[in-house]
């Protein structure tokens, strides 16, 4: 690191930024990226990244924990990664019809995965949850959607967590369940009688500002149970965990395969890209629905995301950053307890979240953060934050330190 960052970003390049923003896009920013919702000193906009490190438009260089919220898998600018994007690009991104590298990478998910026998490609992880769904509800001819209470599947009108400009008619046929209780799926599951089409589930408890649970093993067999009983789809939204915790699907860890996955963020590096993968009994139904999209076959991003899969494939990425993800928790816990802080962290390693006991109002998450923005680290008070497999021991080592001042400003608080 160079040195100590300074909070105030009065009269800053970001200051400036903001403010021209705000006159030609309503509220500034759109969307979980606006950092008017994070603690004070953090950056809006950002110059460059490298490996594990962000720098941000007036200079300011941070040990990077939120990944771009997940799609940086490898590291910023991949040179592995950039090399197979300026190689397509070269030939060719978007054209009449895709580039030899869609069947490349079809392939080469589909001997990676096990569920999986085909692949649908996309543009984000609402695209991938979206089409899920209706390949679910074309091959069954029913309507009803089991989704967990809470749960974030994307950004469009059957799912997102805001209302503004959403009718009752766009969840008509959703049904809610909590997340880990066989009890409440299986009253779900009574509720929706006949017209059950699928059961939605994300890789692990997600929900933002709270703490993240794991999946339950008999909770994940029941679920199998269940769609399996009523001929039913599986649905695992792995999305913001795929490729992250296991390279065959984040269930792969608790031995139970879903139907189809949606998958995003980390496929690519930081390249547009969505997929499904699913199995031979949805293949049909998968042929039968109208999805598509004129960027949808871009061959930029599956140049990208073929170089990054087979990266994460040699270097055995998820185990990687489960490595350096313990250590960061480890050392966490080390420096909370020096403190007399007391914290919790939850999620896999690959995936931590960090919250303060008795701080409801995120005032204690909020002031540990801007500290350690301070000393180099960019961490969040409330979000699950991403491990890559750039970040080294030197890295957490040295982001510790920033965490270091972290705790020191809370215990201030008293």
């Amino acid at each position: 690191m160079h040195g100590s960052n300074p909070l105030s970003l009065a009269n800053s390049v970001d200051t400036a930024l903001r403010a021209r923003a705000r006159q030609v896009i309503p509220g500034g920013l759109w969307g979980h990226l606006n950092a008017a919702s994070l603690p004070e000193g953090y950056p809006q906009f950002f110059a460059r990244g490298e490996g594990c490190r962000v720098v941000d438009v007036d200079g300011r260089e941070f040990i990077d924990f939120m990944c771009s919220w997940g799609p940086i898998v490898l590291g910023h600018h991949h040179p592995a990664v950039e090399a197979a994007a300026r190689d397509q690009a070269a030939r060719g991104d978007t054209l009449n019809g895709p580039a030899p590298v869609l069947v490349d990478l079809a392939e080469l998910m589909v001997g990676m995965i096990p569920h999986a026998d085909w692949c649908l490609f996309e543009k984000n992880g609402g695209d991938a949850t979206t089409a899920a769904v209706t390949i679910a509800r074309a091959g069954t001819g029913r309507r009803k959607l089991l989704v967990a209470r809470g749960s974030y599947h994307g950004a469009v009108p059957w799912c997102s967590p805001s209302l503004a400009g959403v009718t009752a008619e766009d969840r008509a046929h959703i049904i809610l369940y909590d997340y880990n209780d066989v009890a409440s799926v299986e009253a779900a599951v009574d509720a929706a009688g006949g017209d059950l089409a699928a059961i939605l589930v994300t890789a692990f408890r997600h929900d933002m500002a709270r703490a993240l649970d794991l999946p339950d093993p008999v909770f994940a067999r029941r679920l199998r149970e269940l769609c399996d009983a009523a001929g039913a789809a599986l649905i695992v939204d792995d999305v913001r965990a795929g490729f992250r915790l296991h390279l065959g699907g984040s269930w792969e860890t608790i031995g139970v395969r879903p139907d189809l996955s949606a998958f995003s963020k980390a496929i690519a590096n930081g390249y547009p890209l969505g997929a499904i993968a699913g199995g031979e009994r949805w293949r049909e139904a998968a042929t039968k629905i109208f999805t598509t999209g004129s960027f949808w076959c871009a061959a930029v991003p599956m140049a990208a995301a073929l170089a990054t899969l087979t990266e994460l494939k040699r270097i055995d990425g998820p185990a990687v950053m489960a490595r350096m993800g313990q250590r960061l928790r480890d050392g966490l816990a080390r420096l909370a307890a020096r403190h007399g802080v007391a914290i919790s962290q939850s999620g896999p390693p690959q995936m931590p979240l960090v919250l303060f006991d008795d701080d409801a109002g995120f005032a204690k998450g909020s002031a540990f953060c801007s500290a350690a923005l301070k000393a180099g680290a960019y961490f969040h008070p409330r979000h699950n934050m991403f491990l890559s497999c750039a970040h080294t021991e030197a890295d957490i080592d040295t982001a510790l330190e920033a965490a270091d001042a972290g705790f020191a400003a809370v215990a201030r608080m008293g």
